[in-house]
């Protein structure tokens, strides 16, 4: 019996910042995918909160991994945007990210998962202060998040990657407690069931 490799590839939406765990939805994707009849081994996950894709980029070229796995997500850019990237910037450093992705996955696009930026504009955090008084920009947070996935989703494309939306779904549940972990700003494990039950769908296909 074959037993598949997983390498997640991002920041703390990956490492399920605050979150138990076996709760991130890398973990929570093996254990769906072993649930539908398929060994795996524990997910390998390349990811630290706080993360740009040029610092993931560092981190993947100063790690020992496998030569190859046999599939491979990537969720990445929250970060850029964060601190106020372009994104024609992050097209390029996502572009050579989701190239080494591919080569990860023995250079088979169909094995890489891209998920959309979750919009970190509709949480709670989001409310908080700034020093002149003033909360964030719900909307210029959600128009760059929006133009950040864009590039996500097209690069996806026409490197013959697949991409999965969050977002779309994240944002009806970023303001509800139960969706959130204790710093208001990022996912419980409840709405890392919801990406790990896509991702898992989108996996199953492949295999």
């Amino acid at each position: 019996m074959t037993t598949y490799s997983y390498l997640a590839l991002g920041d703390s939406y990956t490492i399920g910042e605050q979150a138990p765990f076996a709760e991130n939805f890398p973990n929570q994707t093996v254990q769906l995918l072993r649930k539908a009849g398929f060994a795996f081994y524990a997910a390998e996950v390349i990811a630290k909160t706080g993360w740009t894709t040029d610092e993931l980029n560092n981190a993947i070229e100063g790690t020992s991994l496998l030569s190859t796995y046999d599939v491979v997500s990537l969720l990445i850019g929250v970060n850029n945007q964060y601190r106020g990237r372009s994104a024609t910037e992050f097209k390029i450093e996502f572009e050579h990210l989701l190239q080494t992705a591919i080569q990860f996955a023995d250079n088979k696009p169909y094995r890489v998962f891209v998920l959309s930026i979750p919009d970190w504009g509709v949480t709670p955090f989001a409310e908080a202060r700034l020093p002149d008084g003033q909360g964030r920009d719900r909307k210029q947070v959600a128009d760059e998040i929006d133009a950040y996935n864009y590039v996500c989703e097209t690069s996806a494309k026409q490197f013959q990657a697949n991409f999965l939306n969050i977002t779309r779904s994240q944002r009806d549940d970023g303001s509800k407690e139960e969706f959130l972990v204790a710093d208001a700003l990022h996912p419980s494990g409840k709405e890392y069931a919801k990406w790990a039950g896509k991702l898992c769908d989108a996996i199953l296909k492949e295999l």
